[in-house]
């Protein structure tokens, strides 16, 4: 009979606009949510081949509801002006795909498509509802299936009758009650204080609908659940209006009305084209009736050529080598201390080229242009490219711009991005990912010389075609600083430090693990002492069986398999039986053995003897470096044989120290300066210990008073603040009650009144701006902080309050360690940064520069930004990193 396909065109628009970095055309039009909405709908014409298809979008601010209750949807965040531009655009773009497109004053989309719907519904069309709002669910039924998009927009999440049933245990207009109950934050809805979603499911399982739990309070269970019901009654009933959709809409079209042909691929193309959609132009199916069809193949398939450097011709492309290009660095594999260089792609707007690495090898004027800083080049991960030549003794210099890093500062959310990824917003030329033309894991092999040559000389012209519209949205978002005067220069510094490595001695970490392998026998025999019988303690299936069947210790937590044996549930067993602890030790002492041991021995470089981690620039939301292959950063420290891995970590030259430098209290420096908290600020600037100080204000007692409880307490509540953390986490932590953790922060706010108004402030401008700032402008986007789901809101506050806290610590020993590094050459010094470990710098330095370094370093640190509290480094030194601790 058909499919027809709705589309909440306002909910689409905006997941498309936070889940997209920004994107803009070369006259300053915004389009990220444009681009989003138009790959979303081009995957939906490919896939579900509607019959009949239209768009709805909401009218205007005020509808219906609001004579109903004034404040539904009052708070939500303004529209980002970036968005609201894009708006025209839309409706410019469904005409361009001859789709249908519709809007009612008063009403909203859900109510035109809850109209449509119901019309679907009555004469059998099967419909399918394309939204990222879950009050949809509703209009669920035998024909009518809604898809909720998931990761942005890129993918969807199919519900019909059966999926709510089973996700919920509800039918779809159940959901109408269920917002009722629990209330729906982005539209303002208020349901029932105190009523969540688990809350509100458990009471529809049980009487099915609003009015029937209101009409048995009495034998609700919970007396303070039966109070918030009696004194919300004409609430939680307003709330069920609220949130039900009108299916009563006067739209002038109707289902039969929206039926869709397909799209004219030369309109289509020029609309692109006027949007700068380069990469979607290649998308557009052409028939042969629509105008120029010829003229549209061309440009559906952008040309493209390259050219292969030979040892015969190479001299007659020497000359190329004297203006900008695009440079990029092929290696079979991805990590660049191990991996062969297979070649090199060069670009500019005259030619692309492919330079196997047995043509490069020798070439004088390529190893020149590569050094010389005067010539210009563009490059995708510039460390990568720097570490990997110089494992070939070559130096690379003069890079005016890394893409990749660009790309990460551009939308941080999405990390680690590919040339593939990032051509595809950037530039006209498809480029296939490395998995496409080299295969993945066990299937990866080199593909012919044709297809090497072609894939990474595409790669060069992609890059080189991206940089106007990357150098444009760096400056459209103010972060040009943040990329040339940090991530770039950092990059250099990180580049040195990975090539240099850190020494490992390996017999060392041998003799550990004979260690470990003792310790962890002992703990064995014990255990199956305490079980009276020999298991697999590694086997979760037969240490449940152990501990709940045979020890009758309680179940706290069921997952498919049998009742969970996972850290938090045993940390929570501990005091029940004494095998508990000696489990939780055995575990950490066999991550210990596997990880850290065997794969820090696995990660030696048999050219040099050390270990060539991969510091991870463009990996975290908050600018924080991560570390892998090994991972440096992990290293457990609360175990004494964790710390004592340490050990192992010595310098490579005879003679010389281990020098570790660590921010003290470096974040709630960072708090006490952007809350302008002035006990904060005080207690800095005295020099006093601030868990101290926090105990004194908070408990109320003079310094001489606090004691060791008091300062854990505090220190807990310190650093919680800073994690956003709730009254139950610091209940967790402290292991007391969540009342006496409630209090504990009520003190702590009523002392440190200016964090308390820093975090208001900062949850209210992440909802106004959609973002949050370092103080350094780097940008975290956060799409869910207005969201209806309680969890994923909770969060995004969460991250909003810590993000420019943890986003400024970052940038802070960055910059530090991009001092650092010119502090060093400035001086003629021989001593070397190795590792950046959070926090922390370590360094391995000649017993003649032990004193200098002493001084420097902390100096160096201090003085990396001006805050308005001192920055503090402490500084330790010995003959191994474990005793520079």
């Amino acid at each position: 009979m058909g499919h027809l396909v709705l589309i909440d065109g306002n909910s689409i628009a905006n997941r498309a606009f936070y889940a997209l970095p920004p994107l803009s055309t070369s006259s300053g039009l915004h389009t990220n949510a444009v681009l989003g909405f138009t790959t979303m709908l081009l995957k939906v014409l490919e896939e579900m081949k509607p019959t009949h298809l239209l768009v709805a979008f909401d009218a205007g601010k005020v509808v219906f509801r609001h004579s109903e209750f004034t404040e539904y949807k009052a708070g939500r965040a303004k529209t980002p002006p970036e968005l609201s531009e894009q708006f025209p655009v839309l409706r410019e773009l469904l005409d361009a795909f001859s789709i249908h497109w519709t809007e009612l004053t008063g009403y909203e989309a859900d109510d035109i498509i809850g109209t449509l719907t119901r019309q679907a519904d009555a004469s059998g069309l099967a419909t399918t509802v394309i939204t990222g709002d879950k009050d949809m669910l509703q209009l669920v039924s035998q024909h009518i299936s809604v898809a909720l998009t998931r990761k942005g927009v890129s993918e969807l999440e199919m519900y019909d009758v059966a999926a709510i049933q089973e996700k919920y245990g509800l039918a779809p207009l159940q959901i109408i009650d269920l917002k009722g109950l629990m209330g729906d934050t982005s539209d303002n809805i208020p349901g029932v204080p105190g009523v969540g979603e688990k809350t509100a499911m458990k009471l529809l399982h049980e009487y099915g609908s609003v009015e029937s739990v209101l009409e048995n309070i009495d034998a609700v269970s919970g007396k303070k659940l039966q109070e918030n019901l009696r004194n919300n009654v004409e609430q939680a009933k307003m709330s069920k209006t609220l949130a039900t959709i009108f299916r009563e809409a006067p739209i002038e079209i109707e289902t039969e009305k929206t039926t869709y042909a397909g799209y004219n691929g030369k309109v289509l193309v020029d609309f692109f084209k006027k949007l700068e959609f380069k990469s979607l132009i290649p998308k557009v199916k052409v028939s042969a009736e629509d105008e120029a069809a010829e003229e549209i193949s061309g440009e559906q398939a952008p040309s493209f050529t390259h050219e292969v450097v030979t040892l015969e011709n190479r001299d007659q492309f020497a000359h190329l080598l004297g203006s900008p290009m695009s440079f990029t660095v092929e290696l079979d594999g991805e990590n660049y201390h191990r991996a062969p260089v297979l070649g090199f792609g060069l670009a500019s707007a005259e030619k692309a080229l492919f330079v196997p690495v047995d043509v490069a090898t020798g070439w004088e004027a390529f190893s020149a242009w590569l050094g010389d800083a005067s010539m210009e080049k563009i490059v995708f991960d510039g460390k990568k490219d720097t570490v990997a030549l110089a494992w070939h003794g070559l130096e690379l210099r003069g890079v005016t711009l890394d893409v990749y890093l660009a790309s990460y500062l551009l939308n941080a959310a999405e990390s680690n991005p590919t040339l593939s990824d990032v051509s595809a917003l950037y530039s006209e030329l498809r480029v296939a990912s490395d998995e496409e033309i080299y295969g993945k894991g066990a299937k990866r092999a080199l593909p012919s010389a044709e297809k090497l040559g072609e894939h990474v000389a595409r790669k060069a012209a992609a890059l080189w075609q991206s940089i106007p519209a990357v150098k444009r949205e760096i400056e459209a978002h103010q972060l040009e600083e943040l990329l040339f005067t940090l991530e770039g220069p950092l990059s250099l510094v990180l580049a040195q430090m990975e090539h240099t490595g850190v020494k490992v001695d390996g017999s060392r970490l041998e003799a550990m693990g004979v260690e470990l392998d003792k310790h962890l026998e002992q703990l064995t025999t014990q255990i199956h002492e305490q079980a009276g019988g020999s298991f697999n303690i590694n086997s979760p299936k037969q240490l449940g069986e152990v501990l709940f069947d045979k020890l009758g210790l309680p179940v706290w937590k069921k997952t498919k398999t049998g009742p969970s044996t996972s850290a938090d549930v045993l940390e929570k067993l501990a005091p029940y039986h004494p095998i508990i602890e000696m489990i939780l030790h055995f575990r950490q002492l066999g991550k210990l053995r596997s990880t850290y041991i065997e794969g820090l021995l696995k990660e030696i470089h048999p050219r040099t003897g050390k270990v060539h981690t991969l510091f991870n620039q463009a990996s975290t939301a908050t600018g924080r470096l991560s570390s892998t292959e090994p991972n440096l950063q992990n290293i457990p420290i609360r175990l004494e044989e964790g710390r004592k891995i340490r050990e192992a970590f010595v310098p490579s030259e005879s003679g010389w120290y281990m020098l570790a430098a660590d921010y003290s209290q470096i974040e709630l420096r960072v708090l006490a300066h952007i809350s302008q908290d002035a006990n904060l600020i005080d207690a800095f600037q005295k020099g006093m210990d601030i868990h101290t100080r926090t105990a004194m204000d908070v408990f109320g007692v003079a310094e001489n008073e606090v004691t060791s409880l008091m300062r854990r307490q505090a220190k807990a509540v310190n650093f919680g603040i800073v994690y956003g953390i709730s009254d139950y986490g610091l209940s967790q932590n402290l292991n007391i009650t969540r009342k006496e953790a409630a209090d504990f922060i009520e003190r702590y706010f009523a002392v440190f009144a200016g964090v308390r108004k820093y975090m208001d402030d900062i949850v209210k401008q992440a909802k106004q701006d959609g973002y949050v700032t370092t103080l350094l402008h780097r940008r975290r986007y956060l799409p869910d902080i207005t969201s209806s789901n309680f969890n994923l809101r909770s969060f995004a506050e969460r991250t909003a309050m810590n993000t420019p806290i943890q986003g400024t610590a970052a940038d802070i020993i960055k910059l530090a360690m991009i001092r650092m590094q010119e502090r060093l050459q400035a001086e003629g010094l021989h001593s070397r940064m190795l590792l950046q470990v959070h926090d922390e710098l370590v360094f391995e330095v000649p017993e003649n520069e032990l004193e200098t370094m002493r001084k420097i370093v902390p100096e160096v640190m201090a003085a990396a930004i001006k805050l308005d509290v001192p920055l503090q480094a402490d500084v330790n030194d010995g003959r191994t990193w474990y005793e520079a601790k």
